[in-house]
């Protein structure tokens, strides 16, 4: 049954249906993924067109149904993450934490802290932290959400937490150097790459100001999350990709960042 009601939501896409309307998918705060009916959003006198851009947090009022689609009759308290639409970095960083949290949960699923997280990442980049650095975070912490959880916090043989590290399939988790040899297929990634990724995983966004990669570390770091994400999400989406694409003349766009690398 369809009631009335509103609820503070985060735009993960939309998508055009017949000439006037749209569906749009919105990730809420209180009822989880909802799929939302707008009639006659492509009239220019359409009170609900800024309210439904990328990128976008508002207060939606409209007719949420438990399935199905639901109507959208209007928004307020709109906030537009404005460098997220306009710069073509962090719009593809931010397309792809949205693709991942649209395949992480099903619709309908209330799951306040996930929208929380989701917010959190969105904001510091529109805030200017590194989007790169928050896009790793955000892979290696929704992870849970795809029924994968791995060891991060110390060697799975003896349990040491410093030093080297490598990570194993074989024991679903991070190696000491004293114990590689356990493992001869172990990813034999950087080890600089490993120890960020053992502090991305827990690490909390508000934090993230006392971390400062060099691109060698961060290219060691995206390959160590890709090969992890092929073993065990399995999932390419459109917005993925373009990211790799982008990867091949992002460092003709953007200077050099000539600061140290600091954790």
């Amino acid at each position: 049954m369809a009631q009335v009601g509103e609820t503070k939501g985060i735009i993960l896409f939309s998508r055009d249906y017949k000439e006037k309307d749209k569906l749009i998918k919105i990730f809420t705060e209180s009822a989880g993924k909802v799929m939302f009916f707008a009639k006659g959003i492509h009239r220019p006198n359409n009170p609900l067109r800024s309210a439904i851009m990328p990128f976008t947090e508002a207060v939606y009022i409209g007719n949420l149904k438990e399935d199905g689609l639901s109507f959208l009759n209007s928004a307020k308290d709109v906030q537009p993450l404005r460098k997220l639409q306009e710069d073509i970095f962090l719009n593809a960083y931010g397309s792809y934490i949205l693709g991942l949290v649209d395949a992480a949960v099903d619709d309908h699923v209330y799951d306040p802290a996930l929208y929380g997280f989701t917010k959190q990442a969105l904001e510091l980049m529109n805030q200017g932290y590194d989007g790169e650095t928050i896009l790793n975070i955000f892979e290696l912490q929704i992870m849970q959400r795809f029924g994968v959880a791995l060891n991060w916090r110390a060697c799975a043989v003896c349990g040491k937490t410093t030093g080297a590290f490598d990570f194993s399939s074989k024991y679903s988790g991070v190696l000491c150097q004293d114990h590689w040899h356990l493992d001869d297929h172990r990813y034999h990634a950087e080890p600089r790459a490993i120890y960020f990724i053992r502090m991305f995983s827990t690490i909390s966004y508000d934090k993230i100001s006392s971390v400062n990669l060099k691109p060698e570390t961060k290219q060691a770091i995206r390959a160590t999350i890709d090969q992890l994400y092929e073993e065990y999400v399995g999932l390419h989406l459109k917005s993925k990709k373009f990211i790799d694409q982008m990867g091949e003349w992002q460092n003709m766009l953007k200077p050099e960042n000539p600061d140290k690398e600091t954790n």
